[in-house]
């Protein structure tokens, strides 16, 4: 039996929270990577006798702390409440970009960019986004935050360097501690109140779970995956940005004509790629062809420095890949992940994602100091070649999602029961009920049902 989809639309409230997170989300992306364009030309300037090392420790040690602090900052949120821990991280992320601008040495850089970092409040958003918009528009404000994510990554590539013409590097930092004030507004004055806040499985982190997350090996590869994407990102960023003064011949002020076409053209070119791993049901070597292409397109940074042209195409084959990769891995992980686990699990793959951005800043940098521009592209192609071998080994992933819908009044008694027919329904592959939380986690094809069918089903297999 197959159902159509039920349609409607997010009420005043939802819309406002899917995009009052979104904005809070973009604040804090701009000012985490507004300098990946620019910091690597301001540290060697700015900064007498500083070395490769420490500035892709300075770039990526973000990262360590962000990965440290996400999960206890939604664990504490979860007990204090999320609005006050947002406004807490924003404060926290404020003081590091002060510390960022006035900072004197690449020491007192590397300081700030760490205390940046620790206003870990990823976590908390996504929490959020389960208290105030209900099931069935859930995934809905997701992509609403997530298509935010990618506009503002786009963006701080775009402004870093004309922001740093007119302002210089340190004013950017100025304007990120400005930013980190307009987020801390938005929590404040647009983000709705949250009345019924509860643990969410779907967003929240249960620490009982990580064991059993972490001995899964098709969420490892994912991991995996994350970490080397952004460890292979930072590390490029700190050469490329000195391979388009010196071999492209432009001036800082003008790397956005590179950075502004390369970015549109690339999410552009994604688009039939993630249409034909959704809808075709391609999933599986579109990625792998698009983890092969990274790691190919490294060898071709390896052996061009010079010439725009060359580096304008690497640049967009590089970020069409990226992109699609970017767009892709978050899928997966809700694909892979059991039914009731999927918080843990995305709180996992964030962390990796950030721990791959410290570790790739600080080897990045080492190799840039001791074997130059090659040394950073040869460690970017072995580790590309590594999440390669660990891809092709990916199980096929069903194209699924997961959904929840409350549960009232059932015994254990009448648990097997019930899942023994919702399974026999069509569309539903997995299910855990937790009679103890009143809620029942599915593994669904949205294609052909809804948390709204759901409801309603569940209903009937009661009576």
């Amino acid at each position: 039996m197959s159902i159509v989809s039920a349609q409607g639309s997010m009420s005043p409230t939802e819309r406002r929270a899917a995009f009052s997170i979104a904005g809070i989300f973009s604040t804090r992306m701009l000012g985490l990577f507004m300098i990946f364009p620019v910091f690597a030309l301001f540290a060697e300037a700015e900064f007498s006798e500083v070395t490769g090392l420490q500035i892709g420790i300075a770039m990526g040690i973000y990262g360590l702390t962000q990965a440290l602090l996400q999960i206890p900052y939604g664990m504490l949120s979860d007990k204090y409440g999320r609005k006050p821990l947002m406004i807490l991280g924003m404060l926290v992320f404020m003081a590091g970009s002060v510390i960022c601008a006035l900072a004197d040495s690449i020491e007192m850089m590397i300081i700030g960019r760490a205390i940046q970092g620790m206003g870990a409040v990823a976590a908390v958003l996504m929490a959020s986004v389960a208290d105030l918009v209900t099931e069935k528009y859930r995934l809905r404000a997701l992509s609403i935050v997530g298509i935010t994510i990618g506009l503002s990554f786009t963006l701080s590539l775009i402004a870093g360097p004309v922001l740093a013409s007119l302002f210089g590097v340190r004013g950017i930092f100025w304007i990120i501690g400005l930013l980190a004030v307009i987020g801390i507004l938005l929590v404040i004055f647009a983000l709705p109140k949250i009345e019924n806040q509860t643990f969410q499985r779907e967003a929240g982190t249960d620490t009982s779970q990580f064991g059993e997350i972490l001995r899964d090996k098709q969420l490892l590869r994912l991991d995996l995956g994350v970490f080397i994407l952004h460890a292979m990102l930072t590390a490029m960023f700190i050469v490329v940005p000195l391979a388009l003064r010196d071999g492209a011949q432009l001036d800082v002020l003008d790397h956005w004509h590179v950075y502004l076409p390369v970015m549109l053209l690339s999410f552009v070119l994604m688009v039939p790629f993630i249409i034909q791993a959704e809808s075709r049901d391609r999933m599986k070597p579109i990625f792998i062809g698009a983890v092969a292409t990274l790691a190919l397109v490294q060898i071709g940074f390896m052996n061009v420095h010079e010439g725009f042209w060359a580096l304008f195409v690497l640049l967009l084959i590089f970020f069409t890949a990226f992109n699609l990769l970017e767009a892709s891995l978050p899928s997966l992980v809700v694909k892979l992940a059991p039914a009731d686990k999927k918080g843990t699990a995305s709180g996992v793959f964030s962390t990796s994602q950030f721990l791959g951005a410290a570790v790739g800043g600080a080897l990045g940098g080492y190799f840039y100091q001791h074997y130059g521009y090659n040394g950073v592209f040869i460690f970017t192609t072995l580790i590309g070649a590594a999440w390669f071998i660990a891809a092709i080994t990916m199980q096929k992933p069903l194209p699924l999602s997961i959904a929840s819908v409350p549960l009232e009044n059932i015994s254990e008694s009448e648990v097997e029961g019930l899942k023994t027919k919702l399974l026999a329904y069509d569309g539903i592959y997995e299910v855990v009920v937790l009679p103890e939380e009143s809620r029942i986690f599915f593994k669904v094809d949205r294609k052909v049902l809804n948390e709204e069918t759901l409801i309603n089903y569940i209903e009937q297999s009661k009576n």
